[in-house]
């Protein structure tokens, strides 16, 4: 969902401390980031919050790109300027030890970091219902996979190959799957999360139409066949559908059907007619009229801009 979402290439880095180290990270509104302590152990800081301490294999995910200061302890001073993902001069797009900040040989901390920057007016409701910060301490019972999907990437990352253009977005992607899963199979659903993406996500008729439509926009769906794939009759489903999602199901397909579009639109060549078929529209006009609706502006003058 996110690669669907996301504007231009995810970025992503390796960076080695020395102690003393302190670095601030911008607010990004419209992006997402996230945190990965390699070796050793940080502070993560924020203003209105209680310092959090990192330690090695801990990950911290921010959906909602909200500014934070990384450092070796809450007394350090901060580097200036901060770290922002749209500013191209101080990281490449895939980073490694040329990012090195060297302290006075202190002790030394490892991070992998990583950052999408996002369409806010296409954010994603599953983003949207999350909070500034998500912690995932490291423990040996926490699936295997998040821990694979990082050591993958941190070995592109520390020692760029052939393919590393390739293989770095999809790891990236990857990994913001695995924080995302796991975040939603740990997270508790009380009798005051009976509704929205959490319980969506666990609701097995829900995620199975939800799949069908981010597997297939372009198929010929409808409420009854949403309902069928859900293995649900029509009204209890569409029901069922709108108080987890927020929205009934054909208006959330149209949802993921523009924001799909506008994503083709930016990275293909796909003439318009193809990008229209590929949605579910058979009709240029009505796509062109639909996808206006949506973005505020035609889809030929979407794809000039850029």
């Amino acid at each position: 969902m996110v690669a669907v979402t996301r504007t231009g290439r995810p970025r992503s880095a390796y960076v080695r401390w020395h102690a003393p180290w302190g670095q601030e990270f911008s607010s990004v509104p419209g992006s997402a980031g996230f945190q990965v302590v390699l070796q050793g152990s940080c502070w993560l800081l924020s203003a209105d919050a209680e310092p959090v301490r990192l330690g090695t294999g801990d990950v911290v995910f921010l959906p909602h790109g909200k500014g934070h200061i990384l450092a070796d302890s809450p007394d350090t001073p901060v580097a200036t300027p901060a770290c922002d993902p749209d500013d191209p001069k101080p990281y490449d797009a895939y980073a490694s030890d040329s990012v090195d900040r060297s302290g006075d040989g202190g002790p030394v901390t490892v991070l992998l970091c990583g950052a999408y920057q996002l369409d806010p007016s296409r954010a994603h409701p599953l983003l949207l219902s999350l909070p500034d910060l998500i912690h995932l301490p490291a423990h040996p019972g926490r699936r295997a996979e998040l821990g694979l999907a990082v050591k993958l990437l941190a070995a592109e990352l520390e020692t760029p190959s052939l393919g590393t253009d390739a293989a770095a977005p999809a790891l990236l992607d990857t990994l913001l799957l695995y924080i995302l899963r796991i975040w939603f199979d740990e997270r508790p659903l009380s009798g005051g999360h009976t509704t929205g993406w959490a319980a969506a996500l666990n609701d097995p008729p829900v995620t199975a139409a939800l799949h069908a439509i981010h597997r297939d926009p372009a198929a010929p769906w409808t409420v009854a066949k949403l309902a069928a794939a859900a293995g649900l009759s029509r009204a209890p489903f569409a029901k069922r559908f709108a108080r987890l999602v927020g929205q009934p199901p054909l208006a959330y397909l149209t949802w993921w059907r523009m924001t799909t579009a506008a994503r083709l639109l930016k990275t293909t060549d796909a003439p318009l007619r193809s990008v229209s078929a590929q949605v579910g529209y058979m009709s240029e006009y009505a796509f062109a009229h639909t996808f206006k609706r949506a973005h505020g502006t035609p889809p030929g003058t979407y794809r000039r801009k850029g």
